[in-house]
């Protein structure tokens, strides 16, 4: 079974619950998801930060497909990081950004990440994308 790592802002409840819109999508379709908030744990104090970033690592090298949110002003720290080592481990990345079109979106996604990651536009341009993963 194809697993996938669901990577994204964790900040906020919003942003924890879009990615959880994702992971229906994903399981719906008969995937294996990890999804870092709810396997990993979230970041409360300082001792927090080995553990779950050596689970999300671990996670990386276990998936086939990363799904990463680019929505926002900037491409979140954490997805931009997860995006590039998944793809340096020459791994499929799918970019979702929906909150903008991509085209007048460059500078906050990077020009490097525009031109090295497939991005699809909606929820349900992913759900037709994974579905052609199957």
């Amino acid at each position: 079974m194809i697993k996938i790592y669901i990577a994204g802002p964790l900040c906020t409840e919003g942003n924890r619950k879009f990615l959880e819109k994702i992971n229906k999508i994903c399981e719906e379709l008969g995937f294996d998801t990890f999804l870092p908030h709810r396997d990993a744990g979230l970041f409360k104090e300082l001792k927090d930060i080995s553990d779950i970033s050596k689970r999300d690592v671990e996670e990386l090298h276990k998936c086939a497909v990363l799904i990463g949110v680019l929505d926002g002003i900037c491409v979140g720290a954490g997805t931009a990081w997860e995006m590039g080592y998944f793809q340096a481990l020459g791994k499929k990345v799918i970019g979702l950004k929906t909150d903008r079109k991509v085209s007048e979106s460059i500078s906050d996604i990077s020009a490097v990440i525009a031109g090295q990651v497939e991005i699809v536009e909606s929820l349900e341009e992913l759900r037709e994308k994974l579905g052609r993963l199957k």
